[in-house]
Parts: structure tokens; C-alpha cells; sequence
């Protein structure tokens, strides 16, 4: 392995958790399922949070922050929870709107689909903590600021400024043409953007009914966003189309535009980016 790096004392670590396999084992870039670990310690959404964390990150893990509860991206919530249960020394704590809260209650933790976590404690207390936020508001997870901005899907779903004092990464989450998150991000000092492009320019009927990008509506998105100098990472490729969205994107001619690898640790800070391979 190699990692080409520029010596900081701090830095902001995101790595996207794998959710599908080859055949030979190996990770593989089409991804179903939508989990970021930042700095080993949070998760932001956790379709395959169960499934991907090594046993260390499992134990480190207590911050779920949730952009919305589309199951690609809660998948590995009760299963996480469940693998711990009787471990757990101080509860999981899910961040989330009042809104996806209510959906995972009535949904996920209902006793038909799942056991309601959120009135279970095991030997040491409360095994899950629910910690509603408002869009619009700023929270702390730990050392990091999270800065929640409404995006344009079609359930209600949290897009995020993500900072602490070496760096702030902005995160779409899933969303169709959004002008609230540009005004957000608007003169920030931003380190990376990360944009999801769900579908191919063929199929943007359907992307405009299910609220996602194509590379085309990606370019008028990205016309907004007033940072040359900031890196743009693509997140949330739909398996399917992963060759054809990405050729298309290609073809837009904007270099910057970068393909977010599945397994990577991605390290930034204010004065330099290193990538792990």
C-alpha cells in the first residue's frame, strides 16, 4: 500500500464503507448500500455499517448521523445496534431530524420489523439515544460541527457542512436541483465537495421523479458552486449505471470532478489532501 501525504497535525479522515463483493472477494466499486465513517469514530448513514466496519470501528463507533431513511441508507442500523446489544457501555446515538426519527420508530424499531431499541437497556443503561436536530441548525459529534442544510429529495434528507479545526467538507447527501445548499456553502473555506450523481442522462425522467442528479443537472448544480480550487467527489452512483454515469460525467471536461473510491481513506485539512491507496 501506499500513501502519499503532507505531514499536518490534524486532518478530517472520510472513508466510504464497501457493501458489495466480486467474486474473489474484493470490494467492489458498485455500492447498493451508503455508509460514510469520518474520523473512525462517526458514521453518516449506515446502509452497510454493520456489514463493513472492522471489530475495532465497531467498538469506536457511538455517533450515527442520518441524512434520511431511505433504506439504502439505514439497512445496517438495527443490525448494528443488535450485533452489540449486550457490549454496549453508553448508548448508540442516532442524529437525525424529528421527521427521520418518527420513520425509523414507526418503520425500523416497531417490533415487527426490528425490536424498539429505544426501550430496551441492557446490563450497563440505554442501548440507543435519539438526538433530534432542526434543519438548518448546527450540532456537535464530538470534535466535529455538523451544519445541516435541507437538499432536495423525495422524503425530507439533511445535506452537511462537516468541520473541525483543520478542515470543512461539504455532503449533499441525496438530492435532485437544490439552491438552499449552494447559499450554504457559499464563501466557505471548503477542503472537499461531496455530490451525488445517482443516474444517466437517459434515464432523467426517472431522476427527476426520484429527486437524484445525472451528469447533465450535475453541471447546471455544479455552475452554482463558486469554488474552483475545491476537489469534487461523485457519491451515490446507482450500481446499475456506475460505466455509464461516469463516462457521461467525463465527458462534461471538468477535471476536478473525481470518482469517490469505495474503501480509501481520504485525509483533509486546510493546507493539503492525502489519499491512501
Amino acid at each position: 500500500m501506499q500513501t502519499v501525504h503532507v505531514t499536518k497535525l490534524k486532518a478530517v479522515k472520510l472513508k466510504l464503507l464497501p457493501s458489495s463483493f466480486e467474486k474473489d472477494g474484493e470490494a467492489s466499486p458498485r455500492q447498493h448500500l451508503t455508509c460514510f465513517l469520518i474520523n473512525g469514530k462517526v458514521a453518516v448513514d449506515a446502509g452497510s455499517l454493520a456489514m463493513a466496519v472492522t471489530s475495532e470501528e465497531r467498538t469506536a463507533i457511538r455517533d450515527i448521523v442520518v441524512t434520511h431513511a431511505h433504506l439504502d441508507h439505514i439497512a445496517g442500523l438495527p443490525l448494528f445496534i443488535d450485533d452489540q446489544f449486550s457490549e454496549l457501555m453508553e448508548p448508540v446515538r442516532i442524529h437525525a431530524t424529528p421527521d427521520v426519527i418518527e420513520i425509523l420508530e414507526r418503520d425500523i424499531f416497531n417490533w415487527s420489523v426490528y425490536p424498539r431499541f429505544s426501550e430496551l437497556e441492557n446490563n450497563h443503561g440505554k442501548v440507543l439515544e435519539y438526538r433530534p436536530f432542526v434543519q438548518g441548525s448546527s450540532f456537535r459529534v464530538g470534535n466535529l460541527l455538523f451544519e445541516s442544510v435541507e437538499v432536495n429529495h423525495k422524503v425530507p434528507c439533511s445535506g452537511f457542512i462537516i468541520s473541525d479545526d483543520s478542515s470543512s467538507i461539504a455532503f449533499t447527501g441525496d438530492t435532485a436541483n437544490m439552491d438552499s445548499f449552494w447559499n450554504a456553502v457559499a464563501n466557505r473555506d471548503l477542503s472537499a465537495l461531496l455530490i451525488e450523481c445517482a443516474f444517466p442522462n437517459e434515464l432523467a425522467e426517472l431522476a427527476e421523479t426520484s429527486c437524484h442528479l445525472t451528469p447533465a443537472t450535475l453541471a447546471t448544480e455544479l455552475a452554482k458552486f463558486q469554488d474552483p480550487n475545491c476537489d469534487v467527489f461523485i457519491i451515490n452512483i446507482k450500481p446499475s449505471y456506475r460505466e455509464a454515469v461516469l463516462e457521461e460525467i467525463a465527458s462534461l471536461g471538468m477535471p476536478r470532478i473525481k470518482d469517490l473510491q469505495v474503501g480509501r481513506t481520504y485525509e483533509w485539512s486546510r493546507e493539503s489532501f492525502s489519499q491512501a491507496t
